[in-house]
């Protein structure tokens, strides 16, 4: 528990920003899509009411089977068919390519299409951007709406523990090893001087290495999170779509932890295991006539209550989600270890309809 208050011991968020964006600067949105027509209208709403807002709205229709271009076309956006990705290069990093090489804007700022943002996100983010330059990282804020998505908690919670950035030395100082995909803000030269997404053409956690590039070129990376002004909702579709997105991102995530960092999280989860099954055994020997399981109930509840400290500040997560950490805990360690047998054993995983290969090529 001491490692869990650690590795989240500060969360910031985005500050307000000067107002007005620098004169000369023309910021260039860019949404990688594949089968997103029922997320776009949010987010595309959202940047049209942006003020100040971008200078232009790329959506990249990575091969998509249902009306993605013909949604984002209809709501503003410069729609960019982006051709099949050739050998060596994942679907997202090569529809953020091909985003980026059509950009007329001095920034990049690459979004998934889930994300949506706060009237003022824009200067709020380039405010941050501004104070150290290089890369502005944004976790966005989990909203949960259906009951199965509050599955999410514990796997949400490890991730943010794993990147390191959260401690109270490293929260928001302009040097941390990790980046968050969903919102990523840069200059347009400093993409291009780091190799750009080419550069991590074929990484299932290509915002990882993306972060890299850049500290390996001298050039800073900050990690926020979304708070009230950048927000998304994962996996509405239903519990296989978590499973699935899940499945992708948590074992390619741990491979890239630092060893302190990893030991931290991993503690965190072997001290909730077993207060949740002495929880639970208690509560069923209580039931059966023995004594009240003092011990139990009072572990059960600190690390309900820390949890509960901890969602708050990451997301929209009911009250009831903590105090029956049980469940998320359980879909964490049944996720993890599908991720491993994935990643590891077969070496493959499955995200939207493609097969891909953990070292960098689509199967399918």
């Amino acid at each position: 528990m001491i490692a869990g208050f650690c590795l989240l011991a500060a969360v910031p968020t985005l500050r307000p920003g000067p107002g007005l964006l620098p004169a000369g600067t023309r910021v260039s949105a860019v949404v990688p899509a594949r089968d997103e027509e029922a997320t776009l209208p949010v987010l595309l709403r959202s940047l049209a009411r942006l003020a100040p807002g971008p200078h232009e709205v790329i959506v990249v229709d990575d091969g998509s089977t249902d009306r993605t271009a013909a949604v984002a076309a209809a709501l503003g956006a410069r729609v960019i068919a982006a051709s099949p990705p050739p050998d060596g290069w994942l679907g997202k990093p090569w529809a953020c390519q091909v985003g980026a090489d059509a950009a007329t804007g001095t920034h990049l700022l690459f979004l998934d299409a889930d994300t949506w943002l706060a009237r003022d996100a824009l200067d709020r983010l380039m405010g941050e951007q501004g104070l150290a330059g290089g890369l502005l990282s944004v976790q966005p804020h989990h909203v949960t709406v259906r009951p199965h998505e509050e599955l999410s908690a514990v796997c949400n919670v490890v991730t943010m523990m794993g990147t390191g950035a959260f401690t109270r030395r490293a929260a928001g100082r302009p040097a941390a090893r990790v980046a968050f995909g969903p919102c990523l803000l840069a200059t347009a030269a400093d993409h291009r001087a780091v190799g750009g997404h080419a550069a991590v053409r074929g990484e299932v956690a290509e915002d990882v290495r993306l972060a890299r590039r850049y500290r390996a070129a001298g050039l800073p990376v900050r990690c926020l999170a979304g708070g009230d002004t950048v927000r998304f909702r994962m996996y509405p579709a239903g519990l296989g779509q978590l499973v699935e997105g899940w499945s992708k991102n948590l074992a390619a995530g741990a491979g890239t932890t630092r060893p302190l960092v990893l030991a931290g999280a991993v503690a965190w989860v072997a001290a909730a295991a077993p207060a949740a099954v002495g929880g639970v055994a208690g509560l069923a020997g209580w039931v059966g006539g023995g004594p009240v399981p003092v011990l139990g109930l009072a572990a059960w509840l600190a690390v309900a209550a820390q949890l509960r400290w901890m969602l708050r500040r990451l997301g929209t997560f009911r009250r009831w989600t903590a105090l029956a950490f049980p469940v998320p805990l359980a879909a964490f360690l049944a996720i993890f270890a599908r991720s491993l047998v994935l990643t590891v054993v077969r070496r493959q995983v499955t995200w939207r309809s493609r097969r891909i290969a953990v070292r960098g090529r689509t199967a399918g």
